[in-house]
């Protein structure tokens, strides 16, 4: 018994040292917030104040002081999430996650950011502020490296430091323009549609523009399936580590629109969901500066700021930045391709790709004129017909750095249009509001033009030069708005208005936003804080009632049982609203699921069928290719003898609704609410461990809002009936001029990458009950309210 005793209390020991240890670990794992540091290549002191929510207030002597101050706390932050930054567009994912990222460092590494990055850093200017700010950015990043706790995650997955570079904020960069753009989901399913079913297909998905209804207001042939290209590259993006950028809005109000007569702005760009979320918030304050901005990891200007002076955001412009061209190789030689004045050499490059606990991968990367060839890059593409994809971003010079520089320090409206038009890659609305009551919009990118009747949307012939573009656009051709007479602008990534009788091809999305935005900014002109941070968390879609009309319209009343009458009583009554009480949002997305799955499965079959879902041309024709009795699509090719019309299928639709929802959530229809059915949990890449998930995910929550409302948590179509929530709104800002010192912001979790800091996911069940914190300026509030981190020079 005495031993037995003796056991006992060792064991207890044991489980009480291993337990001080972890909470030590955890402890010194936390992020510092407060005491004192030194840090080198500091001119002077400097002050960092964590407000309540751990949003950093840098008070420094210099700029460069500044910057130093940010890089350091930044990484301290998100050091985790600047790693997987920085690893996807050269390739190197491998290295930490083994052959399960070898797709995804295969393609990239393939397309060329890497070596475009070097190309433009060759170019810069080692003087000019924006280089010099930029390497004391990484300064800070790298002293916080070295000094600095490991986060737990290098830990887990066995990450070796490196430094950062100017390199890798390029390529940070790069990986964002690429995931902005969606030609490459779009254009060959919709070449494979033509080639199998002809033409005709193609004029019910509205790809020469004629669903976008709602346009920004401006103030001036073999058969093949080539669909390939589409899924794997979705698959890259959505398993990708870090969430690609998907859409947004963004609406300024000029003085005649607000009660105050000053300008209000209001910007929610829309990004995949992840843990840690995509931006961090710093302001940053020296004698002759002052900015509170939203930073991409690893970036050392903020894409989304403000200060007492001007505000700035961004959303999607959603134009056509990449063009697929069909090579045809010289017979007997796949070194040799055709061009219009003879054949050329393929340009042949090598690249290593290190995989963690295996061999080294060499890829040989082939490129025509027109760019890299993606058979090489992605599988189950043959070699017989090599697709080469032109994409701007690597094809213009890259000047994304002295743009983000230009737009954080502008002193004039002009200023920033300067800056604004530097960007080549990716497509942007670039939102501005400013202090003396000016509100702007501008188009950014290099826009370009083909020969007449070329359609970009489809794979395009890369050997005759009849395809190639002719001529690219002076910025003065972008669609844009200064202080147009209707008093405010906006932008929901929908088409704009043609310039010069041209349409911008591009990806745009339904106009459900865009006209909620446009309807309520039109029907008032005393618009102040509180009314906006109610539209902006908006969740009523006007285009989604009038798209039930249609549904029921097709349907027999007098034939339906008295649960599926029950249904359709809720679904006339229904206004449009996304609200977790709400029951008819169910009932329409299961209808529109299984409306859009009996027209158009059978032609795409489920792989195709399940991506077009996801793109643009997907949720375009929800509103628009139903009002067609004579689409050619309704027809269901697999049945012999039959010809399905319209009322056929929405009928059939209909009732495998009712039937499917009954079984999923009982008979009564109350209880079909969208709280039980749309919900949203914020994943972090080691959350998809199951022994992991509690630690690292936030959520779930049950979430309101959905696709195409102004507050767009945005999901996919599934025949599960579950809705689950992939991104949102990164980040809702509202900069009220009139009260400058209190302008709102929420963040999707949190300020803080850290599983062990307190900020990890303080804002998160805010966020999602549509409440907001301030973006504080206010010196003394700012102190009252703050724990403090002193900065000294070193040595």
């Amino acid at each position: 018994m005495r031993r037995f005793k003796k056991i006992l209390l060792v064991l207890v020991l044991l489980i009480v040292v291993i337990g001080i240890g972890l909470c030590a670990y955890i402890f010194h794992l936390k992020p510092k917030y407060e005491g004192e540091l030194q840090l080198k290549n500091l001119q002077k002191e400097t002050t960092v104040y964590f407000d309540e929510f751990g949003v950093p207030h840098i008070y420094a002597d210099s700029e460069k002081d500044a910057m130093t101050a940010l890089g350091y706390v930044h990484a301290q932050e998100r050091l985790w999430q600047m790693e997987l930054l920085r690893r996807i567009a050269p390739g190197k994912l491998s290295e930490i996650f083994g052959s399960v990222a070898l797709k995804n460092d295969k393609f990239f590494a393939g397309i060329g950011i890497d070596e475009a990055s070097a190309k433009a850093i060759a170019k810069l200017d080692k003087n000019s502020p924006s280089y010099q700010l930029t390497m004391a950015y990484l300064d800070g990043i790298n002293q916080y490296l070295e000094e600095g706790t490991t986060p737990v995650e290098f830990t887990l997955v066995g990450v070796k430091k490196e430094k950062f570079t100017i390199k890798d904020v390029y390529n940070i960069f790069g990986y964002m323009s690429f995931s902005f753009a969606m030609a490459q989901k779009t254009d060959p399913l919709l070449t494979d549609i033509r080639n199998k079913y002809g033409a005709e297909y193609l004029k019910d998905l509205g790809i020469e523009g004629e669903f976008n209804n709602t346009q920004i207001k401006s103030s001036k042939e073999n058969i093949e399936d080539y669909t390939a290209v589409s899924k794997s590259i979705a698959a890259l993006l959505d398993k990708s580590p870090i969430p690609p950028f998907i859409g947004s809005n963004s609406w300024v109000a000029g003085p005649h629109k607000t009660k105050s007569g000053k300008v209000i702005f209001a910007n929610d760009p829309h990004i995949g969901f992840s843990q840690p979320a995509t931006w961090y918030e710093a302001h940053l304050v020296t004698p002759k500066y002052e900015l509170y901005g939203c930073y991409l990891a690893g970036t050392p200007f903020p894409l989304l700021a403000h200060n007492r002076d001007y505000a700035y955001g961004l959303t999607m412009f959603e134009n056509d930045d990449i063009d697929f061209y069909q090579e045809k190789n010289k017979p007997g030689d796949s070194n040799q391709y055709q061009t219009p004045t003879g054949f050329a050499n393929y340009e042949i490059r090598k690249k290593t790709i290190k995989v963690k606990d295996t061999s080294d991968v060499v890829l040989t990367i082939k490129s025509s004129r027109h760019g890299p060839i993606m058979n090489d890059l992605l599988e189950r593409l043959d070699r017989k017909h090599p697709i080469a994809m032109l994409w701007t971003y690597t094809h213009q010079p890259i000047q994304i750095l002295d743009a983000a520089y230009g737009l954080s320090h502008a002193k004039t409206k002009d200023d920033f249009k300067k800056a604004a038009s530097l960007i080549a890659a990716p497509g942007l609305n670039v939102m501005y509001g400013d202090a003396k009551g000016n509100v702007g919009w501008w188009a950014t990118g290099k826009l370009y033009k083909h020969n007449k009747g070329v359609n970009t949307h489809l794979i395009l012939d890369g050997s005759s030069g009849k395809d190639d573009i002719v001529e690219y656009l002076d910025f003065s051709k972008n669609p844009s708005a200064e202080n147009p007479k209707w008093g405010y602008v906006y932008s929901a990534n929908n088409q704009p208005e043609a310039i010069d009788g041209y349409l911008y091809p591009g990806y745009y999305l339904p106009e459900d936003r865009a006209k909620r935005i446009s309807g309520l900014m039109d029907a008032k002109s005393d618009w102040d804080k509180e009314a906006i941070s109610k539209m902006i968390y908006d969740n009523t879609s006007e285009v989604a009632v009038g798209t039930v009309q249609n549904l029921i319209s097709n349907i027999d009343l007098n034939s339906i049982s008295a649960e599926e009458k029950e249904a359709v009583k809720a679904l006339k009554s229904w206004k449009g609203t996304t609200n977790l009480e709400d029951a008819a949002p169910t009932i329409y997305n299961k209808w529109i699921y299984l409306y859009l799955k009996n027209t158009f499965e059978d032609e795409m079959g489920e792989d195709n069928f399940n991506m077009f879902l996801g793109i643009s041309i997907g949720k375009q024709v929800i509103a628009n290719q139903i009002k067609n009795e004579n689409s050619v699509w309704w027809d269901n090719i697999k049945t012999k003898n039959v010809k399905e019309t319209r009322k056929d299928i929405i009928s059939k639709s209909f009732h495998e609704t009712a039937a499917s929802l009954q079984k999923q959530l009982g008979t009564t229809i109350a209880d079909w609410k969208w709280g039980e059915v749309h919900t949203v949990e914020h994943e972090h890449p080691l959350g998809k461990v199951a022994a992991l998930r509690g630690l690292f995910n936030v959520g779930p929550f049950a979430s309101p809002g959905s696709n195409e409302v102004i507050n767009n948590l945005f999901f996919g179509l599934t025949n599960e009936g579950k809705y689950y929530v992939k991104g949102g709104p990164s980040t809702r800002r509202i900069v009220d001029f009139s009260d400058i010192e209190n302008c709102w912001s929420i963040l999707p979790t949190g300020q803080s990458g850290n599983p062990f800091s307190k900020h990890y996911s303080d804002q998160a069940e805010m966020y999602n009950a549509g409440k907001f914190r301030k973006m504080k300026l206010n010196k003394e509030e700012i102190i009252k309210t703050s724990t403090k981190l002193v900065l000294k020079p070193k040595g």
